[in-house]
């Protein structure tokens, strides 16, 4: 594999969670919407053929549900996720980090973590070139379940700022 093979970027924010009384934020769980949407987003990525082979996810409880119901459906091309402690409650440029430390064979990488970070990071890292529409959805809205596609040459550990195409914003919802 050449050093300028693209590389895809995906940040999803975790789906709609709860607020049961008496829970600490990081066991929130999901709400019945939650369950409902996180499979979508699985659907759509199957659909794009944006399938990922390394997922990092926040280890809050409404993350890894996110995450759970994504690789349900992917199937047999689920990767095994990474649960990320540094990922939960992290600004962009902690994500970042995180990120940068991804190995090279990865070619598409999905984190699974909370607002603001995944917008703030989706921001930091588009480039110039975006797809306009995708750009201004994600810079206006970033609703549970988002998900934002971010294309570069770079390898992890250079990706740094405005040097990722941001391709998709989307977020799936029942109909």
């Amino acid at each position: 594999m050449s050093a300028h093979h693209k590389k895809r970027l995906v940040l999803m924010r975790h789906a709609k969670a709860d607020w049961p009384g008496g829970v600490a934020d990081h066991e929130r769980p999901l709400e019945e919407r939650g369950h409902r949407e996180a499979p979508l987003a699985g659907k759509w990525l199957l659909k794009h053929n944006i399938v990922p082979d390394f997922i990092l996810c926040s280890s809050s409880l409404r993350t890894r549900q996110t995450c759970t119901w994504v690789c349900s459906e992917l199937g047999e091309k689920a990767p095994t996720p990474k649960l990320e402690d540094g990922l939960y409650g992290a600004s962009a440029l902690r994500m970042l980090a995180v990120i940068n430390h991804v190995p090279d064979t990865v070619t598409t990488l999905m984190v699974i973590s909370h607002m603001p970070g995944v917008q703030d990071l989706a921001m930091h890292l588009a480039s110039r070139d975006s797809n306009h529409d995708a750009y201004m959805d994600a810079a206006t809205r970033f609703p549970t379940s988002g998900l934002t596609v971010l294309e570069t040459e770079k390898p992890w550990a250079e990706l740094d700022g405005q040097d990722a195409r941001l391709t998709h914003f989307k977020v799936p919802r029942a109909h």
